[in-house]
């Protein structure tokens, strides 16, 4: 095979890898370690992680870096000799699908094996029991499952933490209940799953997907005093609400300076809460001021005001 179709070849398969590609993948292009030694002294190959190179330049976007992760674990051999599986996992994976984007920077992988070698800068998850529906891919980069993503990130974040990246998972048409419930039930006994169960059988699945730390803040306000959880950002009669308590007819409207300090905005405002209240809605307004500075008056008054509309 000519020199130039193979590295057609090499550059074809490093640009669908994200920039990277790993030493058997060159083997079985048929180049050598000589090869790959002048090619690192000209500045065109440049290592990443152990057995696993960067073609042309070694600036790896973050899909980059995480592929080369997978590569790095996946050319390895379990101690029979079999190719282990490999997929990007936990807190990067949740980062991949885009469901929860505070990982840390360390990259996680899972592999489908109980022995294998280290890598110092990766952290390796060894579970030979990962079953195939649990593995998949995202901009070709090998993946958990979101819904054993879901199940990882419930070792690692908050309650609420984990109930937003549930309801960004269902937002985004990654999940669904009954995938996530079959999930559950086929990782029983592995960590995450009772606490994912509780946000399962608890939250009503794509309820609360905020889009500002105000709405989040309400949403805290709520559970710490006791109030029923509202749907967030809910369409009504042609309207977008931030807080909907459907039952009592109420809408609660957060007023950030940034989209209600305008005459324009704060006319708007004015109209819609008018044209809600021929529909039978009340509307209450809050601040930031006020979810910070006095969030016991307004628990108070959205306390009363619920009790009031439920008579």
């Amino acid at each position: 095979m000519g020199h130039e179709v193979v590295a057609g070849r090499l550059e074809r398969l490093a640009t669908s890898q994200h920039g990277v590609v790993s030493a058997p993948q060159l083997y079985e292009l048929g180049l050598s370690s000589d090869w790959l030694r002048r090619r690192r002294a000209a500045g065109w190959m440049h290592p990443i992680l152990h057995g696993v190179w960067a073609v042309g330049h070694p600036r790896l976007t973050t899909e980059g870096r995480w592929m080369a992760a997978v590569l790095a674990v996946s050319h390895d051999v379990d101690p029979a000799g079999v190719p282990l599986v490999a997929a990007l996992s936990h807190a990067s994976a949740a980062a991949l699908l885009r469901i929860h984007s505070k990982g840390e920077e360390r990259i996680h992988v899972t592999v489908k094996t109980a022995g294998g070698r280290g890598h110092p800068a990766l952290t390796v998850h060894r579970r030979p029991g990962v079953r195939a529906e649990d593995l998949g891919r995202s901009r070709g980069i090998p993946v958990t499952s979101p819904e054993l993503t879901l199940i990882d990130l419930a070792t690692l974040v908050s309650g609420r933490e984990l109930e937003r990246a549930v309801d960004e998972a269902h937002r985004r048409g990654l999940i669904d209940e009954r995938a996530l419930r079959r999930a559950l039930v086929r990782n029983r006994g592995r960590r995450g799953v009772a606490r994912l169960g509780r946000v399962v059988r608890e939250h009503e699945i794509g309820s609360t997907v905020t889009r500002s730390r105000l709405e989040e803040l309400m949403l805290e306000l709520c559970r710490r005093h006791d109030l029923p959880t509202p749907g967030v950002n809910v369409e009504l009669h042609g309207f977008t609400v931030d807080m909907l308590w459907p039952a009592e007819r109420l809408v609660v409207e957060l007023d950030g300076r940034a989209t209600h300090a305008t005459p324009a905005a704060f006319q708007r405002d004015r109209d819609r809460d008018g044209a809600l209240s021929a529909l039978g809605y009340a509307t209450l307004r809050f601040t930031w001021w006020d979810l910070t500075r006095r969030p016991a008056v307004v628990a108070h008054r959205l306390r009363r005001t619920l009790h009031r509309l439920a008579e």
